[in-house]
């Protein structure tokens, strides 16, 4: 039987006029700044229940995953925890073939010992921050170069680190927050056998896929589930199989009250980046260079990918991860650029640079401390803007696009050690690691699929690009030896390189010689791509990346000193963070209004069995039919699957938890609305929206869909009062889908 625990409660009276989005994302350590207004929002819990590190608090269930990749929250006492479907996506396409493809099937273990191991995979638990800004930039002379300055930050900050983790298991990270104002260490315990435990169908966990990424209404059920393991004392350790699960030292109860417009809101998870303090020189860049740039590279790559995935479902599977990954910031280029110039959000930029200028000259002693850090700023774009397209051009369609290359750069190893003329054995011992290597991207590769890609990609690069900027082997192979054929070039990679066949690199490693691999056609490209992508590149922008640290040091400083009495939020960089609002509509458009919820019914009226994105299982269609929501569902007879909140979110907070105002988890954070993809950089409080899968959806796919009790009996599930189920009938019934 599940547990689930009745809490009777009164009606609460609750008027608040804060319902507004709240710009910010919040260091948990400094949360008392927020506190009044949160608690005047609906928050029930102190600070102390957020963050504590003398004892439990929802700090402790909240975790990193893959160290900032994803978040995700524990929900039970045995490390049992939540991520979103396409957080876990990579490791359920890992476990898939197309002899057992959880991809499209689902996984569900319904005992521990079915729990699937994914080596490589870390979560990570925040142990304790500090703020160790005096220790750091007392150490600073006032007449520093920035070049100085980088260097004693560096030299204390590996020292502060040091002290931190000494005789301890933990890992620690100082970070710069306010682009070096300030900075703070983060220390972190983290583990590195994580099972997976469920995953819906991609007709469920990824529903509308690429068409519906990023956009509004909604229809996804996009969580997974994992375990955490530990040894037998409890430590973090190794995958064994005489681990044992996490002891957990908070988990968050599960509510299935739902939610109403205007309900009080807060998400904590791993934001990985923003870039609110972004000049109208950065922002002129973004929207006329990097973004279109961006996009039209991975629209080519994506639709070469696509042709070969829909013609085969092997390909489909091995490219599944990749293309999702891909796609996902093409989409989000594009919409970018489109909401930046939609909201006008040059213009803001402009003209608060404009006040702050206006600031600094009404005084002389602002003026001699600061100056113009415009003129650094815009300097800085001035001597890079060339070299960086170049670099984003290199990395989109030479490590990120061709796929050899990138695999190639693990064999960097053994012509060292060939270089070295080591011992047979220490060789041995490399090669074998190295075949792990090939197994795992000979899995997930296919040869035809990349040729074409490489092809298109290479072509592209030679036409785009200004040819001071070509690696060496481009000058040298492609248009010397080759002499500008790019498809006989491509050919021959594919007939002659040792990398392009599993067998003939597995053969090679038996007896390997360091003439073959450095004569090697991929492999010596690899060394001039990567060359010229850390060494060369770092070398041309070095002045422009000194005068862009100093510019916005300077600005950001400034900003900050010229409204004291305002709290500024530091850019997301992969720390926790907690950001608050409330569960809300918009209206995007004229004569266009979004609910703030979506219901099973939309799934139904999306379906299309002739659409891999919308071939919803006919499980879940006969749940719809038979109304058998169980305790998840509304009075009126409806099943609800997503709803929007104004939390302020971007990427890493993918699969961060909802959570009202007692602590209780209601959702799991997924995207963000197309309309207000501006927000990285400029949130937009009318238009942002961070959109979640309800929490009684996702027990609905658990319970009724999966029939996984073993996971419902785990959980701690709360509500009010019981919900009523619905007579069938309420909503029209829907026809079985002809496969």
């Amino acid at each position: 039987m599940r547990n689930i625990k009745l809490l009777f409660i009164g009606v609460l009276l609750f008027i608040t006029t804060l319902i507004k989005a709240d710009e910010g994302m919040w260091l948990p350590i400094l949360i008392n700044q927020n506190m009044a207004s949160m608690t005047e929002m609906g928050l029930e819990l102190t600070a102390e229940d957020l963050y504590n590190i003398n004892q439990s608090s929802v700090k402790d269930a909240i975790i990193a995953l893959d160290r900032g990749s994803c978040t995700g929250e524990l929900i039970s006492a045995e490390g049992l925890f939540l991520t979103n479907h396409h957080c876990g996506y990579g490791e359920i396409q890992s476990h898939s073939s197309v002899e057992h493809d959880y991809l499209t099937d689902g996984f569900w273990a319904m005992t521990k010992e079915e729990e699937l191991p994914n080596p490589g995979k870390t979560v990570s638990f925040l142990v304790s921050a500090a703020n160790v800004t005096n220790k750091i930039l007392s150490k600073i002379p006032v007449s520093s170069s920035q070049t100085e300055r980088n260097s004693i930050v560096d030299s204390v900050l590996m020292q502060l680190v040091e002290e931190a983790t000494d005789g301890t298991h933990y890992e620690a990270v100082i970070e710069s927050m306010f682009h070096g104002n300030q900075y703070y260490l983060f220390i972190y315990e983290v583990y590195s056998d994580v099972r997976l435990v469920g995953a819906p169908p991609e007709s469920i966990g990824k529903y509308g896929s690429d068409t519906d990424n990023w956009m509004w209404p909604r229809h996804t059920g996009d969580f997974s589930l994992f375990r955490i393991y530990t040894s037998p004392e409890g430590e973090p350790a190794a995958y064994s199989e005489d681990n044992i699960p996490l002891k957990s030292k908070h988990f968050l109860p599960i509510s299935i009250d739902g939610i109403e417009k205007d309900d009080f809101t807060f998400i904590m998870g791993y934001p990985g980046s923003t870039d609110r303090y972004l000049t109208s020189y950065g922002l002129k860049y973004t929207i006329d260079t990097y973004n279109p740039v961006w996009s039209k590279i991975r629209g080519i790559k994506q639709d070469i990918w696509k042709v070969d995935m829909e013609a085969s479902d092997k390909v489909r599977i091995q490219y599944a991860t990749k293309f999702a990954h891909s796609a996902n910031y093409w989409k989000y280029a594009i919409a970018q650029n489109e909401a930046l110039k939609k909201l006008k959000v040059y213009d803001q930029k402009l003209a608060l640079e404009n006040e702050f200028l206006t600031w600094v000259n009404a005084d002389a002693s602002r003026k001699a401390k600061y100056g113009n850090p415009f003129t650094l700023i815009e300097e800085a774009y001035e001597l890079n803007n060339e070299y960086t397209t170049a670099k984003l051009y290199i990395r989109e369609t030479q490590i990120v696009g061709a796929e050899l290359f990138y695999f190639a750069k693990v064999f960097e190893t053994l012509e060292s050690a060939l270089k070295k003329g080591e011992e047979a054995k220490e060789i041995a011992e490399l090669t074998e690691s190295l075949i792990e290597e090939i197994d795992l991207f000979f899995k997930d590769y296919n040869a035809p699929t990349d040729k074409k890609t490489t092809k298109a990609l290479l072509k592209l690069f030679i036409d785009d690009i200004d040819a001071k900027y070509y690696p060496a082997y481009i000058n040298k192979t492609v248009l010397g030896k080759y002499k500008g054929k790019v498809d006989k070039y491509v050919d021959d990679i594919f007939k002659k390189s040792i990398f392009t066949e599993e067998a003939r690199l597995k053969a090679f490693l038996k007896t390997p010689t360091l003439k073959v691999l450095q004569n090697d056609l991929v492999y010596s490209a690899t060394e001039s791509i990567f060359d010229y992508y850390y060494d060369r590149f770092d070398e041309y922008r070095e002045e422009g990346n000194l005068k862009m640290q100093e510019g916005m040091r300077l600005f950001v400083g400034g900003l900050m000193e010229m409204n004291p009495d305002k709290p500024y939020a530091p850019d997301a960089n992969s720390t926790m963070r907690l950001t608050y609002g409330t569960v809300g509509d918009y209206k995007p458009a004229d004569a266009v209004h979004y609910s703030h919820f979506t219901t099973l019914k939309g799934v139904i009226e999306k379906a299309d069995p002739n659409v891999r994105e919308f071939n919803c299982p006919q499980k879940l269609i006969d749940i719809y039919n038979n109304k058998d929501y169980g305790d998840y569902g509304n009075e009126d007879g409806t099943m609800n699957v997503c709803f929007t909140s104004n939390n302020d979110i971007t990427g890493g907070n993918s699969g961060s938890p909802v959570i009202n105002g007692k602590g209780q988890l209601i959702g799991l954070a997924f995207d963000g609305n197309y309309e207000a993809m501006s927000g990285d950089i400029s949130f937009e409080k009318n238009m942002q929206k961070c959109i979640n899968v309800d929490i009684r959806y996702v027990l609905l796919i658990i319970d009724k869909f999966a029939d996984a009790q073993n996971i419902i009996d785990e959980l701690n599930i709360v509500k009010s009062e019981a919900v009523p189920v619905p007579e069938v009938g309420e909503e029209e019934l829907v026809p079985a889908l002809e496969e």
